[in-house]
Formats: structure tokens, sequence, C-alpha cells
């Protein structure tokens, strides 16, 4: 059997796998939404002091009013026909609110993760190699640094010496300024629709607004890609292979790319499948500081006014994409390295 139908059905038995675990974020979602303190009906129906019939007839249209068992039907119903409900805060289906606000999330994951990757696999080369060195105890240093700090925190940092102190750095209010007109909506990237329109002038303004929150994400999930890289590489260049490469005289420069990183580099994709399914999902006080429209404050908001469909649809999301991303990073470990067992 070739390797991409052994790949494929690999995948195929692994999507299938997962959905009994999709399945159960839904009722767990949907049962925790339902024993959270605090009246939805209450709070849309503009306050405590509403009259207990507009309260009523809130709760009806929310569906509210049905057994929980119920309800939940009616739930799982609408999701396996393609409809997550309509959230009470906009006005909009949920789908819709989704549809806007998740190219916005994905544009600041993958540029903060390209940022991050870039920085962190060298410097976790450099300090495997310079093992116990000056250089090693400060890649370590800096990364328990970045760990320990918040992103809400750098972030707010990175705000008041770029912005405040020297200038250098936009308004931290969005994906835009005011003075920049947004491209024609294609992708829902503003850096690529940007490119497809030509309007260069955009692009850079969509750029520099991107640059510091991306950053304060970097910095945050920079740590861990770091240290794996480091403790791989460390492994790989201890190994008989690498010995082996060494005392035959070959280059040091194909020995560590072509040997040691080649058979390091499965635990980093590893991580990097962990580190952006978190990137995603907590990426709320990023998004926050720099009023991002991302999904991760629309699904804040909703939960802080007890707007159960937006949630529920935010938790499925991240769980659907937790799911691709781990069959992408299986894909990628056979292509990486056809030894891996299909079984």
């Amino acid at each position: 059997m070739s390797l991409l139908a052994t790949t494929l059905r690999r995948t195929g038995r692994r999507f299938v796998s997962s959905l009994p675990a999709l399945f159960g974020v839904l009722v767990f979602t949907f049962l925790l939404m339902r024993v959270l303190p605090g009246d939805p009906a209450v709070f849309f129906a503009s306050g405590a002091n509403s009259g207990q019939e507009e309260i009523e007839m809130v709760r009806k249209q929310m569906g509210l009013d049905k057994p929980v068992p119920e309800q939940l039907f009616l739930y799982l119903k609408d999701v396996g026909t393609g409809k997550l409900g309509r959230s009470l805060t906009t006005g909009q289906p949920v789908v819709a609110d989704i549809r806007q606000r998740l190219p916005a999330s994905l544009e600041l994951t993958f540029t903060a993760l390209l940022i991050a990757l870039v920085s962190a696999v060298p410097l976790g080369i450099l300090a495997a190699l310079r093992a116990g060195s000056f250089i090693d105890h400060a890649v370590r240093m800096f990364c328990v640094i970045g760990v320990c700090v918040p992103t809400f925190v750098s972030g707010l940092l990175l705000v008041y010496v770029f912005y405040y102190m020297f200038g250098i750095a936009p308004d931290p209010t969005g994906r835009l300024d005011v003075f920049t007109s947004a491209a024609p909506r294609v992708t829902g990237f503003l850096l690529i629709d940007f490119l497809l329109a030509g309007d260069m002038a955009g692009w850079w303004a969509a750029a520099k607004q991107l640059v510091l929150p991306a950053l304060t994400m970097a910095l945050f999930v920079l740590a861990p890609i770091a240290r794996i890289t480091r403790a791989s590489m460390l492994a790989a260049l201890g190994s008989d292979f690498v010995r082996t490469a060494r005392s035959i005289g070959l280059p040091a420069w194909r020995i560590v790319v072509t040997y040691a990183l080649r058979n390091a580099v499965l635990p980093v994709l590893t991580i990097l499948g962990i580190v952006f399914s978190t990137m995603l999902g907590a990426n709320v006080l990023v998004e926050k500081v720099f009023s991002w429209p991302g999904v991760a404050s629309y699904a804040l908001d909703a939960l802080l006014a007890s707007d159960y469909a937006p949630v529920q649809g935010f938790v499925l999301l991240m769980a659907s994409i937790f799911v691709m991303v781990n069959l992408t990073v299986d894909i990628l470990y056979s292509i990486s390295d056809p030894r891996i067992s299909i079984e």
C-alpha cells in the first residue's frame, strides 16, 4: 500500500475516533451553560425590574421554557443541520458571527506562531549546540521569563513602550486605524485581502496593527517551542548516527541540519499542534488589550451576558479545530518519518 493511501486511512480512523469526543464536548458545554448562575431571560428582558410576562416571553424565545432533555435534543438537531443558534447580544446567527470574526483570530494566531517558530527553533538549536554555556543559560532564562509573564502584562508593557513612550506603534484599537479603509472582503485575512486588492498602503497599515498583538502572543508560546527544540536536539546530537557522521568527517552544518534537526522535528511538530490550539482559544486577553475583534473576545462577551448560543458555538469550534490540528500533525508525522507505525 502506498504512503498516501496509508496516511489517508490512518487520518480517517483518527477522525472517526474523534467524533465521540466532539459529541461529549457538545453535551457537556450545553449542560454547563444551563447550571451557570444567572437567568439570561432576565438579562435580555432589560434588567431585573422587567415584568414577569416580558421575562417569560424572552425565555420562550430562547427555548428555555422546555425541559432540558428536549432543549438538548433540539440543540443537537440544529448542530447536525449546521445551525448554532442566534446570538441575542449581536442579533445575528452564531455561524455568521463566527465566520466574520474567525479570520481575525486566525490571522493573529498564525502570525504569532510564525514569529515564535522563527525565533524559538534557532534559539533551541543554538542552546543545544552550546549546552551548558552562557548562551544556553541565557536562552533557558528567557524561556522562563516568557512563561512567567502573563500575556496581558506583556501586552500592556509593549503598548506602553512602543506606543506611549516611543510613538512608533499605532493605536491598539483593532485591526485597522480610523484613517484606513478596509479592503474588499475575500478571505477575511486583511493582509491577504489588501494584497489581492493591490493596496500596499492598506497592507502596511494592517501589518503595523498586527505586530504588537502578535508579538505579545509569540512571547508566551516561544518558551515551550524553544525548550522542546533544545531537548530534542540534545537527544539527536547524542545519538549513534550523529557520532558516526562526525567520525567519517561530514561537515558540521550537514550533521546539524540533515541528521540531527530532521530527527528532532517530531517533538517540535507535537508541541506546535498543542500550542496552536491553545493560542486560538486562550488569546482572549490579547484580543481585549488590543481591541482585536476575534472569536475569543466574542465568546467572553457572550459568556458575561449569559448568551448561551455563542459560547456553545465557540467551544464546538475550538474542539473541531483541535481535532483538525491533530489530524494535520499526524499527516506531517508520516511525511517527516515514514517509519512511524500506522497501526
